[in-house]
């Protein structure tokens, strides 16, 4: 892999801005920043402040986070112009308005992974897989992360979700913040243009969710014109026919076969005894491939 850092280049704001791409993907608000701590806390914050500014499909970017978070509050930091890192005020409704059942928020994170894949393939010509239940991988390494959080109730209505996504673009091998991670720039990529990356997220990311809303939420109905979103994330989702260790809290843990999603897009894994758990992405601390001991390891992820 080549590790000579590709020269920083900042977000080209124009593009962004640009009404005709606003108008095709229906994002109703776009907001640049140089820097910031974290753009999912600054739009908790701002929904819980001025909720009526942040309509459904508002977008938060940053140049540089200084203190951004991922799941289980745990912490990581990119250098400045080296990532895209984006979050999205979320209000899922449907064609008529009618507020989705919360129940359905927990395959969001699903929807922005399988969205990002598909950018990752098309845009920058990188194979990608999902690993349950927030992470993209590409061959086996982890070059982006997904983290959905739900807003305040408010007055009584239906929670919006910040939706946030960081994605390793021009990190050399010394600025990987693990050595299981990697970045587009070293998978010898078509491009590692940050806007044209966005761009294409947030442009596929747009259609899978405003399909999956027309759909009420339902996981199984199909998706943008093709397979349901049930389906499309099983079919690229590594961690599925591997045996696992699921690391839960109180050092409690599940070993077994991970054999499919159910209808909330929990990960059903199957112990030697033959009992299925449900292992629930709020309740996971840490999941990993497993082998017996002695036996060769089918390699790692975090």
């Amino acid at each position: 892999m080549a590790d000579s850092h590709t020269p920083a280049r900042p977000l080209n704001r124009a593009a962004l801005a640009d009404q005709d791409f606003l108008a095709v993907t229906g994002i109703a608000k776009m907001v640049v920043v140089d820097s910031t701590g974290s753009t999912n806390a600054d739009l908790v914050r701002a929904v819980t402040v001025e909720p009526k500014e942040w309509p459904d499909l508002s977008v938060l970017t940053a140049e540089y986070q200084t203190a951004a978070r991922g799941r289980l509050d745990r912490s990581w930091e990119a250098p400045p112009l080296s990532s895209v890192s984006v979050s999205l005020v979320l209000r899922p409704a449907n064609a008529e308005g009618r507020p989705l059942p919360t129940h359905t928020y927990s395959w969001l994170s699903l929807l922005a992974a399988l969205a990002l894949r598909e950018t990752l393939l098309e845009t920058a010509g990188i194979p990608a897989e999902l690993k349950w239940p927030n992470d993209v991988l590409v061959r086996g390494r982890k070059i982006a992360g997904i983290l959905a959080q739900m807003g305040p109730m408010g007055d009584g209505s239906v929670p919006p979700v910040v939706l946030g996504t960081g994605l390793n673009v021009t990190l050399t091998e010394a600025e990987l913040p693990v050595p299981t991670a990697t970045s587009v720039a070293l998978e010898q990529p078509l491009t590692v243009d940050r806007t044209e990356l966005l761009k294409s997220y947030l442009a596929h990311f747009a259609r899978l969710y405003r399909s999956f809303c027309n759909a009420d939420g339902d996981p199984t109905a199909g998706l943008a014109g093709g397979p349901s979103l049930h389906k499309r994330v099983e079919s690229v989702m590594v961690t599925l026919g591997r045996q696992v260790r699921a690391q839960l809290p109180g050092d409690h843990e599940i070993i077994g076969h991970a054999t499919r999603l159910d209808e909330y897009g929990s990960l059903l894994v199957v112990d030697k005894d033959a009992r299925e758990h449900v292992v629930t992405a709020g309740d996971v601390v840490h999941l990993r491939p497993w082998s017996p001991p002695g036996a060769d390891s089918e390699g790692g992820y975090a």
